[in-house]
């Protein structure tokens, strides 16, 4: 097998962002003392007079990045996704989307592969907390060719908008030229099967695929969604899928309440669809401190663990 390629997403949001300065002369940036982390940092050196380190005072970032979007500006605001969200709900349900305000709050290190920081810092509801606002789209890309692709989309698409990514280096899944045809709120498919859908977002997509070529080993043909926009959900790709495998797992580094399975499982239901179905998620838990890949295994997050749910969801 050869060895994957890795790209860190943040290095690409921080390389687009450039790009999209030159493109754009009213975008501007803010961040909120993590530039180094979030890759803003790349922004910061190359356009000085449109980055605004606001310090650690995320409240207020966000409420300054509305107020640029007010004026006409397209607003990106970062930090972690711990911060992004869960310290500066308020300040995102009133002066963002409330407002329908043209900001873009884009978060690192979401989920718990954020390792040893542990659970303080380990967000795994802020996919949740996002979806539930009205005029709120929700992105999660999966590597980081498609993560400079949504952060163009999300330059040049109108309305608040939040999108999450990982810490760590990830697999590179996309090449440059299939990710041009990347639309906001369509699903991707990227392996086809008849058996069984996998509908991964983020950091799971990649394991998706190692576990749809294992399981293809074993006669059992699964079909792999790339979900990165969780808000709007592609649910006419969901009903399409569940009408032609009869069966769908769900897998995202995200608690299982309120995120993409929440999202899939409404629009099955909503649809009197009887399918065979499954969330694979963090289990209503805090996690603990540890090595990213053995949280990842201890919390049912990896190729293994897809396989070991795809044949017992088979079986039943």
């Amino acid at each position: 097998m050869s060895k994957k390629v890795l790209m860190n997403p943040r290095n690409a949001y921080g390389e687009k962002l450039i790009e999209l300065g030159k493109k754009h002369s009213n975008l501007v940036v803010l961040d909120a003392d993590l530039s180094k982390s979030t890759k803003t940092i790349m922004f910061a050196k190359k356009y000085p007079k449109r980055f605004f380190e606001m310090g650690i005072a995320e409240a207020n970032m966000i409420s300054t990045a509305a107020g640029f979007a007010s004026c006409g500006k397209i607003a990106f605001a970062s930090t972690f996704a711990v911060f992004a969200t869960g310290r500066v709900y308020d300040q995102i349900r009133m002066d963002v989307a409330y407002s329908q305000a043209n900001v873009k709050i884009f978060a690192t290190h979401g989920g718990i592969s954020v390792g040893k920081d542990g659970a303080s810092h380990q967000m795994i509801e802020d996919i949740a907390l996002m979806r539930v606002l009205p005029n709120m789209t929700v992105l999660a890309p999966s590597d980081a060719i498609q993560t400079g692709k949504i952060v163009e989309l999300m330059a040049e698409t109108e309305g608040p908008m939040y999108a999450r990514v990982g810490r760590a280096d990830a697999p590179v899944i996309y090449e440059k030229e299939y990710v041009k045809s990347v639309e906001l709120g369509k699903g991707i498919v990227v392996e086809d099967g008849s058996d069984i859908t996998l509908i991964a977002c983020g950091t799971m997509v990649d394991p998706a695929i190692d576990a749809q070529k294992r399981l293809a080993k074993q006669g059992i043909h699964a079909r792999v969604i790339d979900m990165h926009t969780i808000k709007p959900l592609d649910k006419k790709l969901v009903i399409k899928c569940a009408k032609e495998t009869g069966a769908i797992i769900t897998a995202e580094e995200h608690s299982i309440i309120g995120g993409l399975g929440s999202a899939v499982a409404e629009t099955l239901a909503e649809n009197n669809l009887s399918v065979k179905f499954r969330r694979m998620g963090i289990k209503d838990v805090f996690c603990e401190s540890g090595d990213p890949k053995d949280l990842l295994e201890k919390y049912g997050l990896n190729e293994n663990h897809i396989v070991k749910n795809v044949k017992n969801l088979l079986k039943d």
